[in-house]
């Protein structure tokens, strides 16, 4: 894979800051990182690669030169932004609920089935952490004796809720 240029959309969030550690620790291939959050967090400082980066606030301009946004400020704000930085080119990689239960919008495990990564149509949604970890241990146990029916009860960390 190439080099991409990424913007992480909420990125002073704890999701976003795990983020943008995952990036970093995975090593993946960054040509340049635009780190996005509310006006309030602009120009707070974040270190990637041990270079500071300033968070810019995020506006409809944010998005043009980014070939990846990963979204996780929010579904209002992947409502609204999401379609806009498709339009200026990005492929947006959503972490919130708003896409979840959007026909037109893939719902992805890679693990479990990366073939629908080829129906999107600019946006992709992943489930909620509970549900992606599920699914890949679930998975090859459905391939061997076809899973009919489950029931499933979560316990949400409090982190989904903010750092408030």
């Amino acid at each position: 894979m190439k080099e991409a240029h990424v913007a992480v959309v909420g990125a002073t969030g704890m999701v976003g800051k795990e983020i943008i550690e995952t990036l970093e620790s995975r090593q993946f291939k960054v040509a340049s990182l635009r780190l996005l959050a509310s006006k309030k967090s602009a120009g707070q400082v974040i270190l990637f690669r041990g270079e500071p980066t300033k968070v810019e606030e995020l506006t409809p301009n944010s998005f043009e030169g980014i070939d990846i946004a990963l979204f996780s400020a929010g579904g209002s704000i992947s409502e609204k932004f999401a379609p806009v930085a498709v339009k200026a080119g990005a492929i947006v990689i959503d972490n919130t609920s708003h896409f979840r239960l959007d026909d037109t919008v893939p719902l992805v495990v890679p693990e479990v089935n990366k073939h629908a990564l080829k129906t999107h149509k600019g946006i992709i949604a992943n489930p909620n952490c509970s549900t992606a970890q599920l699914v890949m241990a679930l998975k090859p146990i459905h391939d061997q004796v076809t899973i009919k029916r489950l029931v499933v009860s979560t316990y949400q960390s409090v982190s989904g809720a903010g750092k408030e």
